[in-house]
């Protein structure tokens, strides 16, 4: 197996890259829709139901079935995938950032306002940074998440590793389906440890 790896390591670069890209990408889109819309719900609650609601509906749906989805749409290849994972990711974003925007003290904003600061101010300056650790666990968690949706990403025609366990289920090849099965395992692992110590540091200066 460790000659099978060294054999395929420059083609395991290359689906590394192009999953890793997936994975940040659409994480990065999610936090751009996910945060704004977890404020929407912290600051006016009769949306909450409907936002949470259909977030939580986008996860129900199988992954394959996602992608199907948007083939009419979007054709074959990145685009789909992209939006299917952004998709995804929102759900632990959007629910984080509520969470950790409605759970700051109430005291912390009477004095806040007492000082004089806007609601904008408060926001920016005060219940942002204090919700920022929970915000990113929610962050942290949408990544994971899409590392292990974007495997099937191949399916149509967007890369990553999935390529090496699609192939590897059309030609029987174990050794295929384990490479990019593991190799996928390893860069959740990765994400997950790298922003789970940016997480810690988050709390420390907390």
């Amino acid at each position: 197996m460790i000659a099978f790896v060294i054999q395929k390591g420059p083609e395991l670069l290359i689906k590394f890259r192009e999953h890793l890209l997936l994975t940040g990408i659409s994480t990065s889109f999610a936090i751009v829709a996910g945060v704004p819309l977890g404020i929407l719900i912290a600051r006016h609650k009769i949306a909450r139901g409907s936002v949470l609601g259909v977030a939580g509906i986008v996860q129900t749906i199988p992954s394959l079935a996602m992608l199907a989805f948007l083939l009419p749409l979007l054709g074959i290849g990145i685009k789909p995938a992209i939006v299917a994972l952004t998709l995804y990711a929102l759900l632990p974003i959007i629910r984080n950032t509520y969470t950790g925007l409605t759970n700051i003290s109430g005291e912390i904003i009477e004095a806040a306002t007492g000082l004089g600061f806007t609601k904008k101010q408060q926001l920016w300056l005060v219940e942002l940074p204090l919700a920022l650790p929970i915000i990113f666990a929610g962050i942290r968690t949408a990544a994971v998440i899409g590392v292990g949706i974007a495997t099937l990403s191949s399916f149509i025609g967007a890369g990553g590793l999935g390529d090496f366990i699609n192939r590897g289920l059309a030609m029987n090849n174990t050794n295929l389906i384990l490479l990019g099965a593991g190799a996928a395992a390893v860069l959740a692992l990765t994400i997950d440890f790298f922003l789970g110590r940016v997480e810690s540091l988050i709390w420390k200066r907390k």
